[in-house]
């Protein structure tokens, strides 16, 4: 195959005059739809307007300018059938060997806020996909061109061997074929965005990070970040110092910041393995990062460290001195990106702090198949909780809030243990809810942290009364759970004999 003739239709115009000039300058007849027409014939590149070719200009407001026999029988016209070369010459048709179109700007214009219905409609393109489409599944005599990133691999083969080699052209069929499913996947979902669980759900899902390997070593990896969504795990975000981010470390981080961001006033967070291990609130975030670390350093050795204020010259110095894996602020000091780089941490800086939305979907790959649910980030309503024993001050209420907030965020099984604004002892990710107590307690013991006066979190309600007995014996003098279980009796009257105070939420929290 040769290249003797293309079709031009960009409504990006990057680069497309020089692509052009390009190839006319390879013996190439360029056909183009009237904007990119102009633009070339402005740059004096020798263009055939599309109009010229099929007898009629633009109709319907610019709906109609390419769906007509004369561009997609050139397109769709299979070379080695006799058939359908006759029956391109009895009508006059001449083929087409490269079609080159982007389409038009959808999801911009979609993505502003209050967007007339109409205006959204008349972006939705009909010729482009069709384009792209014909000249996709006809690639083995057609280059399908659908994006300007593509421009020079097309033309350096061109320049090397006049033509474009069938793995290229089939490589750049799928990308057609991707870029028309995502086009049609961001109309149907802003057509139907009313509708929470629709019949069909097509996110659509762009390469963004290319990852050395997944959780293990003999795992491929990527990172995707969703198309249309407003914000993703890394946006705004730029990493000034490190090696490359890992699997591991986006899952953590993404913990850490859904966490970070139901904190407020200085704060800190460190997760290990998907769970947080240390959190803490503090009159500063130096004073918020030494509670954290304190709250179980040997399980901090490693993790993922996110602050919500800069970090100044004396807590990057202090931060060096642990190993960190990522670090994750809204600014540094130019003296603690120094002492960070010795250490080699992976540094990240936050431009925008409250990156995230409540309505994002959650979306959890099981086999064949997605689970989706609304994320649980809407916070638990105060009026809606009920005091059934004891009197909770106020520094113990900022502590039951505290902790319920960290238990949300580990994994079930979870309990989390708290005082003065630091968690103390976490057990997560537990089979058995007496387990995790048990493992919170001895946790907590074990760092030698006071668990007389302090307070206990849990996930969901308490199926015996076993676990919060544990957790009184130890000192614990208030708890914080959902309730719910048929044995709440129990779980009531050992926190009353306790002398305890006890909060219901009345709502669970499960993370598995």
């Amino acid at each position: 195959m040769s290249v003797r003739r293309a079709l031009l239709s960009a409504w990006d115009k990057t680069g497309i005059a020089a692509f052009a000039r390009e190839l006319t300058g390879l013996g190439v007849d360029v056909l183009a739809s009237s904007g990119t027409a102009k633009v070339l014939a402005d740059e004096r590149i020798p263009v055939t307007p599309l109009e010229e070719l099929t007898g009629f200009g633009e109709l319907l407001g610019h709906r109609v300018v390419t769906l007509h026999p004369a561009v997609h029988g050139g397109i769709l016209a299979r070379r080695d059938v006799p058939q359908d070369m006759e029956q391109l010459a009895g009508h006059g048709i001449t083929p087409i060997d490269l079609v080159c179109v982007n389409l038009y700007p959808f999801e911009r214009t979609v993505g502003r806020l209050d967007v007339p219905w109409e205006e959204a409609i008349e972006q939705i393109d009909v010729g482009g996909p069709a384009l792209l489409r014909a000249a996709a599944k006809n690639h083995a005599h057609v280059v399908a061109v659908s994006r300007p990133a593509d421009y020079e691999l097309v033309l350096d083969e061109l320049r090397e061997t006049g033509d474009v080699s069938l793995p290229t052209r089939r490589a750049l069929a799928a990308r057609a074929f991707q870029t028309t499913a995502a086009f049609d996947a961001a109309v149907a979902g802003w057509m139907g965005k009313d509708d929470a669980f629709p019949e069909v759900l097509v996110p659509v899902f762009e390469r963004t990070l290319d990852l050395a390997y997944g959780e293990n070593p003999h795992q491929r990896a990527a990172y995707y970040a969703q198309r249309g969504a407003r914000t993703h795990l890394l946006a705004r975000v730029d990493q000034l110092q490190g090696k490359p981010l890992s699997f591991n470390n986006l899952g953590d981080l993404s913990a850490a910041r859904m966490l970070m961001l139901e904190l407020d006033g200085p704060a800190a967070v460190i997760v290990k393995h998907g769970n947080p291990c240390g959190v803490a609130l503090g009159t500063t975030v130096d004073a918020a990062f030494a509670k954290a670390h304190a709250a179980d350093p040997v399980s901090a050795y490693g993790g993922v460290v996110i602050l919500n204020r800069p970090v100044g010259a004396a807590l990057g110095k202090e931060l060096a001195s642990h190993f960190v894996e990522v670090l994750f602020a809204p600014g540094y000091h130019e003296s603690a990106l120094e002492e960070l780089e010795a250490k080699g941490t992976r540094v990240l800086v936050d431009s925008e702090r409250r990156a995230f939305v409540a309505t994002e979907r959650d979306l959890r790959r099981v086999i064949g198949g997605l689970l989706v649910q609304d994320r649980d980030t809407e916070s638990d309503p105060l009026d809606a909780m009920d005091v059934v024993c004891g009197d909770p001050d106020a520094a113990t209420w900022d502590d039951l809030l505290f902790a319920s907030t960290v238990a949300k965020h580990a994994a079930s099984n979870a309990i989390v243990i708290a005082r003065g604004g630091q968690t103390i002892g976490i057990g997560a990710g537990q089979m058995s809810r007496v387990d995790a107590v048990r493992i919170a307690v001895d946790k907590a013991r074990e760092l030698g942290h006071a668990l007389d006066g302090a307070v206990l979190a849990s996930d969901a309600f308490f199926p015996f009364a076993d676990g919060p007995k544990l957790a009184l014996e130890a000192g614990i003098r208030a708890i914080i759970q959902p309730g719910g279980s048929k044995r709440d009796n129990e779980v009531l009257d050992a926190v009353r004999d306790a002398g305890a105070a006890m909060v219901v939420t009345g709502r669970r929290h499960f993370r598995h």
